[in-house]
């Protein structure tokens, strides 16, 4: 597995590829929700398995915060360690940037995942594209 910071107009498409599978196709989040305006501006990152583009996510600053979203995996590697490798990745790039933590809003069935990392919950329970999320937090 290799996780790369979005270079080239193929890698682009290639994390825009896996979020439409898995956020889109699998989770039926409308289209023009899941592609908004932050994806002019975000850094991007897209992971390949044996040259297969296999999961993506991409990263903010906000208001002095590292903001991760967007983090997807196919079905078929999840489990493999993919959305870690894309986590550690984006932990680099945050603390190259001088980011001293970051926030998700995660699934709430990806809540666990998202602990083992050392993230903390830090909200109460609300909807985005009709799937429960809950805000996380880690100090890097």
């Amino acid at each position: 597995m290799e996780v790369r910071v979005v270079n080239t107009e193929q890698e682009l498409k290639d994390a825009f590829e896996v979020r439409k599978v898995v956020f889109v196709d699998e989770q039926n989040v409308p289209f023009e929700e899941e592609m908004d305006e932050y994806d002019e501006t975000a850094t991007h990152l897209v992971l390949y398995h044996e040259g297969v583009p296999s999961g993506a996510g991409r990263f903010r600053v906000v208001e002095g915060i590292g903001k991760v979203e967007r983090i997807c995996v196919l079905s078929s590697l999840r489990g493999h360690g993919a959305g870690k490798a894309i986590m550690r990745k984006i932990e680099e790039v945050a603390k190259d940037q001088g980011i001293s933590s970051l926030k998700l809003n995660a699934q709430t069935h990806a809540i666990p995942f998202y602990e083992s990392l050392g993230y903390e919950v830090i909200s109460d329970e609300f909807m985005d594209a009709g799937i429960p999320h809950k805000t996380m937090k880690k100090y890097i």
